[in-house]
């Protein structure tokens, strides 16, 4: 498109949706239009746990903050919106942040006729590889999903066991009862069966699928205490993971430099953050091995591309958070920086339904176990507003961590 001095962001709004069933996430999307009539940017917003309030952020707050600025800007735009409170780095303002910014990049690539990746570098690589997610009710169903996906052309697997599986959610209340708002892995067990089965589960899978498949697991560090981690990581060495993703939660940090005293097992965490400062001690004093961003929570691809930029003078590669609570339109945006930068590490799987292969145009593509960009200017992906009203948030399901609960009926904290 041919370049305008003028340009000005005449609107930011909020686009929800769910095109996926409860339990899984509702979406949230950032529309920034401009005055150049039918220029705009896309970005992902999306909070699994307060989309609502996600949405308010982007509509009543930072529409005014920008509004008559020029959408070139996206340093200066990304650190007013960044310094307009106090208390910055929440997690619901940063999502509201990296949706407006994720957009602007948009714009500027369609401006310039370009991909992101392009405005990012360049390409690194020709694909992203990506780890499947395989989740049995035993060793045996575990091993049969796990072939399956060798099949399929994957190269790296997470493998879980039903019974500990982050996705096996059921619902364990009576609504207005005990449990009510919550849901649980109601057949979780006491934290040493856990830590005995786990390196069983590895074993099997290595007998069995053989030493070219990497394995991944997600230790979901509420199902241990801390000292227990360290001692499941050990019993894993014989079995080379891949990398150990959560082993403690953000205020167990300190472990971390214990665990590197005991065993080299790459270690990929940080999910969970929110403030981008909180990589630079891990990375600096390279602690960890793989940065687990969830980009909407620190900010966007402008805060992102920065962390990456640190974790390469450190050797940290990335392998960014990206399950089904991330917008197709995330997804795209972390395919544009997964192809630029040097340190790219893994990226997680997420397989996009008709659905929102419909409401999103140009979501990226997935083949023999890699993800491809579209060559088409900008992130290269679109909505139909019109099909996403079709698919209301989930307003009568309320998300969040507490849903898990030990055998006694303690809460697990997220």
């Amino acid at each position: 498109m041919k370049q305008n001095s003028t340009l000005t962001i005449t609107n930011v709004k909020s686009i929800c949706c769910a095109p996926r069933k409860a339990p899984y996430p509702s979406l949230v999307v950032v529309k920034v239009e401009t005055s150049e009539p039918g220029l705009y940017g896309l970005g992902c917003a999306s909070h699994t746990f307060r989309p609502l309030a996600v949405a308010a952020c982007v509509d009543h707050y930072t529409n005014p903050l920008v509004k008559g600025m020029s959408p070139d800007s996206i340093e200066d735009i990304w650190q007013k919106l960044n310094a307009s409170t106090n208390t910055r780095n929440g997690p619901i303002f940063n999502c509201a942040l990296s949706g407006v910014d994720q957009a602007l990049w948009d714009i500027k690539g369609k401006r310039l006729g370009v991909p992101v990746y392009q405005l990012l570098g360049g390409k690194c690589r020709f694909a992203i590889d990506l780890y499947a997610h395989a989740v049995g009710r035993d060793f045996i169903d575990l091993e049969e999903t796990v072939k399956q996906y060798m099949i399929e052309g994957y190269r790296h697997i997470r493998i879980e066991l039903e019974d500990y599986s982050p996705n096996s959610l059921k619902p364990d209340f009576v609504k207005g009862g005990f449990l009510s708002g919550s849901y649980s892995h109601s057949r979780f067990a006491h934290p040493a069966d856990y830590v005995l089965k786990i390196p069983k589960m590895f074993e099997h899978i290595r007998n069995t699928c053989g030493e070219k498949i990497e394995l991944l697991h997600d230790m979901i560090y509420t199902r241990i205490p801390p000292i227990d981690s360290i001692n499941l990581i050990k019993l894993l060495e014989p079995y080379r993971p891949f990398f150990i993703e959560d082993p403690f939660s953000v205020e167990n940090i300190e472990y971390l430099t214990l665990l590197r005293q005991q065993t080299s097992i790459p270690i990929a965490l940080g999910e969970k953050f929110v403030n981008p400062c909180e990589y630079v001690p891990l990375i600096t004093s390279r602690l960890i091995d793989f940065i687990r961003c969830h980009i909407p929570y620190i900010g966007g691809l402008t805060q992102a591309r920065k962390v990456a930029a640190l974790g390469d003078f450190f050797g940290i590669r990335t392998a960014w958070h990206g399950p089904a609570d991330l917008s197709p339109v995330g997804h795209a945006a972390q395919a544009h920086l997964n192809i630029a930068v040097s340190n790219f590490g893994i990226q997680e799987q997420t397989i996009f339904t008709e659905e929102e292969q419909e409401i999103f145009p140009g979501c990226p593509i997935i083949k023999n176990g890699y993800m491809y960009v579209n060559e088409k200017p900008g992130l290269g992906i679109d909505i139909d507003e019109n099909l996403a009203t079709q698919f209301p948030i989930h307003k009568d399901y309320i998300c969040g961590t507490s849903r898990s609960r030990y055998n006694d009926g303690t809460i697990r904290r997220g």
